[in-house]
């Protein structure tokens, strides 16, 4: 069994050594609760709030991305844990992306760049276009995502399909009206997409208001038959959630003694018609 845990944490714009400190205490707590892996919110880093393209070259160049991951490093090392989080990555040719980066104690082992990118995030970022990655980690195969990727189910089915057996997923959900007692159609969707796939999805959400900007705060841990084994938080503060999980249960879709969810997939027959411009 393995303890996975996901920070909910509030960085803000501009504040590098603030929310590093937080990072650092948060896996530092997170480690002598028994976790694993440790998962943090995305562009935990820098913040989120962007005014423009500007400001957050002007962020990367005061705090490149390398002091960042060296403190992920460290983390991962001095704790032993696989460390995935969120950062602003500036490439050697100067575009920016909003990626993510799986840390154990052997280094780096694969960043990522976020391929859907969420509204105002499109005046700041360049898309990625790499598949998600796994990383066969001590603990088991460890996929990432962040954040609106999660809203593709051809996306998640993907990193489901490389053999993850956690998607790991840094995310800010900005928060929007809902109907009353109803669950965010955020939590919903990843209940979805773990219960489809046969994995453990676990999202770290961030929390407190941004340049006027608040979230679902909905940090979950979710298991493969697509219910909540910690969370989803909800709540405007941060948080620490853990839960245990048996990772190799993931590699076994079986449904029933008839079904298995990948071997049932049918590929000849799912074509899509060319996609046409909507009205």
């Amino acid at each position: 069994m393995t303890v996975v845990a996901v920070c909910q944490l509030g960085p803000q714009i501009g504040e590098i050594e603030a929310n590093r400190r937080s990072v650092e205490a948060s896996v530092s707590e997170a480690a002598a609760a028994g976790a694993r892996v440790v998962v943090l919110p995305e562009l935990c880093d820098t913040g989120y709030v962007f005014t423009g393209r500007e400001e957050a070259e002007a962020l990367v160049a005061s705090a490149p991305e390398s002091a960042t991951l060296d403190s992920w490093r460290a983390l991962a090392l001095g704790f032993d844990v696989v460390v995935v989080g969120g950062f602003c990555e500036r490439s050697a040719t100067g575009e920016l992306y909003n990626s993510a980066a799986i840390v154990d104690r052997s280094g780096v082992r694969c960043v990522y760049r976020k391929a859907h990118l969420w509204d105002r995030e499109q005046l700041v970022f360049v898309a990625g276009d790499a598949p998600p990655p796994v990383v066969e980690t001590d603990v088991g195969r460890v996929g990432v995502l962040i954040c609106y990727d999660l809203e593709f189910p051809e996306w998640v089915r993907k990193v489901a399909l490389a053999g993850a057996d956690l998607v790991a997923a840094p995310t800010n959900w900005p928060s929007c009206p809902r109907p009353a007692g109803e669950r965010p159609a955020e939590i919903v969707k990843v209940q979805a997409d773990a219960a489809v796939n046969g994995v453990y999805i676990a999202v770290a959400d961030r929390c407190g208001e941004e340049r006027g900007v608040t979230w679902v705060s909905g940090s979950a841990i979710v298991g493969p038959d697509g219910y909540p084994l910690a969370g989803p938080v909800l709540e405007d503060r941060p948080a620490l959630l853990l839960a245990e999980v048996d990772l190799g249960r993931a590699r076994d879709k079986r449904l029933s003694e008839h079904n298995d969810l990948f071997l049932d997939r049918r590929e000849s027959i799912y074509a899509l018609p060319p996609l046409t411009a909507s009205r």
